[in-house]
Protein backbone atom coordinates (compact mmCIF):
# COMPACT_ATOMS: atom_id res chain seq x y z
CA UNK A 1 0.00 0.00 0.00
CA UNK A 2 1.09 3.86 -0.65
CA UNK A 3 -0.17 5.61 2.58
CA UNK A 4 1.68 8.16 4.04
CA UNK A 5 2.04 9.64 7.14
CA UNK A 6 -0.75 12.20 7.88
CA UNK A 7 0.26 15.60 9.32
CA UNK A 8 -2.56 18.01 8.35
CA UNK A 9 -5.25 19.40 10.54
CA UNK A 10 -8.92 17.51 9.80
CA UNK A 11 -7.05 14.24 11.12
CA UNK A 12 -10.15 11.96 10.64
CA UNK A 13 -10.69 13.15 6.95
CA UNK A 14 -7.22 12.94 5.57
CA UNK A 15 -7.17 9.32 7.08
CA UNK A 16 -10.45 8.48 4.92
CA UNK A 17 -9.44 10.26 2.32
CA UNK A 18 -6.14 8.10 1.73
CA UNK A 19 -8.18 4.86 2.74
CA UNK A 20 -10.85 5.63 0.21
CA UNK A 21 -8.40 6.38 -2.35
CA UNK A 22 -6.21 2.98 -1.77
CA UNK A 23 -9.54 1.28 -2.70
CA UNK A 24 -10.79 3.72 -6.05
CA UNK A 25 -7.10 2.97 -7.20
CA UNK A 26 -7.58 -0.82 -6.51
CA UNK A 27 -4.76 -1.05 -4.27
CA UNK A 28 -7.44 -2.57 -1.77
CA UNK A 29 -9.86 -5.01 -3.19
CA UNK A 30 -13.17 -6.03 -1.96
CA UNK A 31 -13.00 -8.68 0.51
CA UNK A 32 -9.49 -7.17 1.51
CA UNK A 33 -8.99 -7.44 5.33
CA UNK A 34 -7.49 -3.66 6.33
CA UNK A 35 -4.72 -3.49 8.30
CA UNK A 36 -5.77 -3.51 12.32
CA UNK A 37 -6.14 0.14 13.53
CA UNK A 38 -3.36 0.11 16.29
CA UNK A 39 -1.10 -0.55 12.53
CA UNK A 40 -2.86 2.14 10.72
CA UNK A 41 -2.09 4.42 13.53
CA UNK A 42 1.24 3.90 13.30
CA UNK A 43 1.77 3.88 9.65
CA UNK A 44 -0.50 6.76 9.00
CA UNK A 45 1.57 8.75 12.31
CA UNK A 46 -2.38 9.32 14.30
CA UNK A 47 -4.15 8.68 16.89
CA UNK A 48 -6.16 5.41 17.18
CA UNK A 49 -9.60 6.99 18.01
CA UNK A 50 -8.89 9.21 14.49
CA UNK A 51 -8.27 5.91 12.65
CA UNK A 52 -11.40 4.60 14.46
CA UNK A 53 -13.44 8.01 13.42
CA UNK A 54 -12.41 7.58 9.65
CA UNK A 55 -13.39 3.45 9.26
CA UNK A 56 -16.56 4.13 10.89
CA UNK A 57 -17.10 7.01 8.07
CA UNK A 58 -16.03 4.71 5.62
CA UNK A 59 -18.34 2.11 6.98
CA UNK A 60 -21.23 4.61 6.45
CA UNK A 61 -19.66 5.65 3.41
CA UNK A 62 -20.39 1.85 2.07
CA UNK A 63 -16.82 1.46 1.49
CA UNK A 64 -15.62 -0.87 4.51
CA UNK A 65 -17.93 -3.43 6.92
CA UNK A 66 -16.98 -2.91 10.42
CA UNK A 67 -17.17 -6.00 12.39
CA UNK A 68 -17.60 -5.68 16.15
CA UNK A 69 -14.41 -7.37 17.50
CA UNK A 70 -12.96 -8.72 14.22
CA UNK A 71 -11.61 -7.18 11.52
CA UNK A 72 -12.41 -4.36 9.17
CA UNK A 73 -13.02 -5.64 5.29
CA UNK A 74 -13.16 -3.45 2.30
CA UNK A 75 -16.73 -3.83 0.31
CA UNK A 76 -17.37 -3.22 -3.42
CA UNK A 77 -18.50 0.66 -3.33
CA UNK A 78 -20.24 0.25 -6.66
CA UNK A 79 -22.39 -1.83 -4.99
CA UNK A 80 -22.76 -0.88 -1.59
CA UNK A 81 -22.23 2.98 -1.40
CA UNK A 82 -24.27 5.78 -2.13
CA UNK A 83 -24.65 9.16 -4.55
CA UNK A 84 -22.85 10.85 -1.36
CA UNK A 85 -19.29 9.67 -2.38
CA UNK A 86 -19.70 11.53 -5.75
CA UNK A 87 -17.59 14.09 -4.44
CA UNK A 88 -14.98 11.97 -2.83
CA UNK A 89 -14.44 10.24 -6.46
CA UNK A 90 -14.48 13.34 -8.71
CA UNK A 91 -11.86 15.35 -7.04
CA UNK A 92 -9.14 13.56 -5.53
CA UNK A 93 -6.19 14.82 -3.80
CA UNK A 94 -7.01 17.95 -5.92
CA UNK A 95 -7.23 16.17 -9.31
CA UNK A 96 -10.54 15.81 -11.41
CA UNK A 97 -11.34 12.60 -12.40
CA UNK A 98 -12.24 12.92 -15.77
CA UNK A 99 -14.19 9.45 -15.59
CA UNK A 100 -16.52 9.99 -13.03
CA UNK A 101 -17.03 13.79 -14.33
CA UNK A 102 -18.26 12.02 -17.62
CA UNK A 103 -20.52 9.95 -15.65
CA UNK A 104 -21.71 12.80 -13.41
CA UNK A 105 -22.78 14.52 -17.26
CA UNK A 106 -24.36 11.58 -18.43
CA UNK A 107 -26.64 11.21 -15.85
CA UNK A 108 -27.59 14.56 -15.79
CA UNK A 109 -28.15 14.32 -19.55
CA UNK A 110 -30.55 11.28 -18.55
CA UNK A 111 -32.35 13.13 -15.61
CA UNK A 112 -32.83 16.77 -16.32
CA UNK A 113 -35.40 16.31 -19.39
CA UNK A 114 -37.26 14.19 -17.02
CA UNK A 115 -36.59 16.71 -14.11
CA UNK A 116 -37.99 19.79 -17.13
CA UNK A 117 -40.73 17.81 -17.90
CA UNK A 118 -42.33 17.27 -14.53
CA UNK A 119 -41.41 21.41 -13.87
CA UNK A 120 -43.87 21.57 -16.72
CA UNK A 121 -46.56 19.26 -15.79
CA UNK A 122 -46.33 20.08 -11.36
CA UNK A 123 -45.44 24.20 -11.80
CA UNK A 124 -45.86 25.57 -15.15
CA UNK A 125 -46.67 29.14 -14.93
CA UNK A 126 -46.23 29.67 -11.26
CA UNK A 127 -42.66 28.76 -11.85
CA UNK A 128 -42.37 30.88 -14.83
CA UNK A 129 -41.09 34.17 -12.94
CA UNK A 130 -38.60 32.55 -11.02
CA UNK A 131 -36.93 30.89 -13.94
CA UNK A 132 -36.98 34.42 -15.90
CA UNK A 133 -35.65 35.78 -13.33
CA UNK A 134 -32.89 33.02 -12.97
CA UNK A 135 -31.96 33.39 -16.86
CA UNK A 136 -31.58 37.35 -16.05
CA UNK A 137 -28.87 36.30 -13.23
CA UNK A 138 -27.50 34.23 -15.57
CA UNK A 139 -27.10 36.70 -18.20
CA UNK A 140 -25.26 39.07 -16.18
CA UNK A 141 -22.90 36.84 -14.59
CA UNK A 142 -19.20 38.35 -15.20
CA UNK A 143 -17.15 35.81 -15.15
CA UNK A 144 -17.52 31.34 -15.65
CA UNK A 145 -17.19 30.72 -12.39
CA UNK A 146 -20.29 32.67 -11.82
CA UNK A 147 -22.13 31.42 -15.20
CA UNK A 148 -21.68 27.83 -13.72
CA UNK A 149 -23.43 29.09 -9.65
CA UNK A 150 -26.05 30.71 -11.78
CA UNK A 151 -26.58 27.89 -14.22
CA UNK A 152 -27.13 25.85 -10.94
CA UNK A 153 -29.11 28.28 -9.21
CA UNK A 154 -31.43 28.32 -12.49
CA UNK A 155 -31.82 24.34 -12.35
CA UNK A 156 -32.70 24.42 -8.32
CA UNK A 157 -35.63 26.56 -9.66
CA UNK A 158 -37.04 24.32 -12.08
CA UNK A 159 -36.13 21.61 -9.61
CA UNK A 160 -38.44 23.20 -7.50
CA UNK A 161 -41.16 23.41 -9.75
CA UNK A 162 -40.57 19.78 -10.46
CA UNK A 163 -41.75 19.31 -6.59
CA UNK A 164 -40.10 15.73 -6.27
CA UNK A 165 -38.10 14.47 -3.51
CA UNK A 166 -36.34 12.12 -5.34
CA UNK A 167 -35.49 14.68 -8.26
CA UNK A 168 -34.72 17.25 -5.07
CA UNK A 169 -32.07 14.51 -3.48
CA UNK A 170 -30.50 12.99 -6.96
CA UNK A 171 -30.18 17.37 -7.63
CA UNK A 172 -28.20 17.91 -4.12
CA UNK A 173 -26.16 14.71 -4.81
CA UNK A 174 -24.96 15.87 -8.26
CA UNK A 175 -24.71 19.46 -7.15
CA UNK A 176 -22.37 18.33 -4.27
CA UNK A 177 -20.19 16.17 -6.81
CA UNK A 178 -20.03 19.34 -9.16
CA UNK A 179 -19.59 22.59 -7.34
CA UNK A 180 -16.21 21.82 -5.83
CA UNK A 181 -14.88 20.69 -9.47
CA UNK A 182 -16.24 23.75 -11.60
CA UNK A 183 -13.07 25.32 -11.95
CA UNK A 184 -12.05 21.89 -13.57
CA UNK A 185 -15.21 21.42 -15.30
CA UNK A 186 -15.95 25.34 -16.67
CA UNK A 187 -13.98 25.09 -19.87
CA UNK A 188 -16.28 22.19 -20.98
CA UNK A 189 -19.07 24.11 -19.81
CA UNK A 190 -18.40 27.17 -21.35
CA UNK A 191 -20.76 27.31 -24.22
CA UNK A 192 -23.28 26.13 -22.09
CA UNK A 193 -23.50 28.54 -20.06
CA UNK A 194 -23.05 31.27 -22.34
CA UNK A 195 -26.59 29.90 -24.13
CA UNK A 196 -28.85 32.45 -22.58
CA UNK A 197 -31.43 31.84 -25.28
CA UNK A 198 -31.38 27.71 -24.92
CA UNK A 199 -31.85 28.67 -20.74
CA UNK A 200 -34.67 31.29 -21.99
CA UNK A 201 -36.51 28.55 -24.15
CA UNK A 202 -36.34 25.91 -21.30
CA UNK A 203 -37.57 28.85 -18.92
CA UNK A 204 -40.83 29.54 -21.10
CA UNK A 205 -41.76 25.75 -21.74
CA UNK A 206 -41.69 24.96 -18.63
CA UNK A 207 -43.81 28.20 -17.52
CA UNK A 208 -45.99 26.73 -20.61
CA UNK A 209 -46.78 24.00 -18.92
CA UNK A 210 -45.19 21.76 -21.81
CA UNK A 211 -43.70 18.56 -20.67
CA UNK A 212 -43.00 17.70 -24.18
CA UNK A 213 -41.41 21.26 -25.27
CA UNK A 214 -39.32 21.47 -21.84
CA UNK A 215 -38.08 18.02 -22.29
CA UNK A 216 -36.82 18.56 -25.56
CA UNK A 217 -35.33 22.08 -24.69
CA UNK A 218 -33.42 20.58 -21.85
CA UNK A 219 -31.75 17.84 -23.82
CA UNK A 220 -31.05 20.25 -26.61
CA UNK A 221 -29.38 22.24 -23.71
CA UNK A 222 -27.40 20.11 -22.37
CA UNK A 223 -26.04 17.20 -24.90
CA UNK A 224 -23.19 19.26 -26.18
CA UNK A 225 -21.03 19.43 -22.86
CA UNK A 226 -21.73 15.50 -22.93
CA UNK A 227 -20.83 14.65 -25.84
CA UNK A 228 -17.37 17.22 -25.66
CA UNK A 229 -16.55 15.24 -22.46
CA UNK A 230 -16.96 12.15 -24.50
CA UNK A 231 -14.79 13.31 -27.36
CA UNK A 232 -12.12 14.42 -24.66
CA UNK A 233 -12.13 10.95 -22.98
CA UNK A 234 -11.63 9.44 -26.47
CA UNK A 235 -8.74 11.55 -27.50
CA UNK A 236 -7.62 10.68 -24.11
CA UNK A 237 -7.41 7.36 -24.73
CA UNK A 238 -6.02 7.42 -28.22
Amino acid sequence: MSLKPVTRRLVPEHVFDQLLGEVVDGELAAGDPLPSERRLAEVLGVSRPAVREALQRLSQAGVVEVRHGGSTTVRDFRTSAGLDLLPRLLVRDGKLDIAVGRSILQARQSIAPAVAAQAASSGGSAAGEALRAAVEDLGRASDSETRQHAALAFWHTVVEAADSIVYRLLFNSLRSAYEPAIAALGPLLEAEVDNHEAYRALAEAVAAGNPTTAREAADELLRPATEALGRLMADLDT
